[in-house]
């Protein structure tokens, strides 16, 4: 079971790594993620070569919209660019509530 997720997880940060412009993505989660759009990195944070990870946890309601962020840690530009992405992150229906944990890491 561990492994499905693994390759699950592995599957969607490679697609998400690939569309990334200087930023990667780490996800550890038990829901599918059926859209995902990656955070543009800021041209401000581009101008001043800043790089960094922003650190989410995010509570997923149980039709799959994100239901609250909260910033665990991370530079205000980037965070900024990632609440900006995750306002159309959806994920699949479940029963319940989940909380996930997400990692961005942005690199000019």
């Amino acid at each position: 079971m561990a492994t499905n997720a693994r390759k699950k997880a592995a599957k969607i940060l490679l697609a998400m790594g690939l569309s990334f412009a200087g930023a990667n993505v780490h996800a550890q989660e038990n829901r599918k993620v059926l859209n995902s759009p990656t955070p543009t990195y800021p041209e401000t944070a581009r101008r001043f070569r800043l790089s960094g990870v922003v650190k989410v946890q995010v509570l997923v309601a149980p039709d799959g919209q994100i239901k609250d962020v909260k910033v665990v840690g991370g530079h205000p530009l980037l965070v900024s660019a990632v609440q900006d992405a995750l306002k159309n992150w959806k994920y699949a229906p479940a029963s319940g509530e989940t909380t996930v944990s997400l990692e961005f890491s942005f690199h000019p």
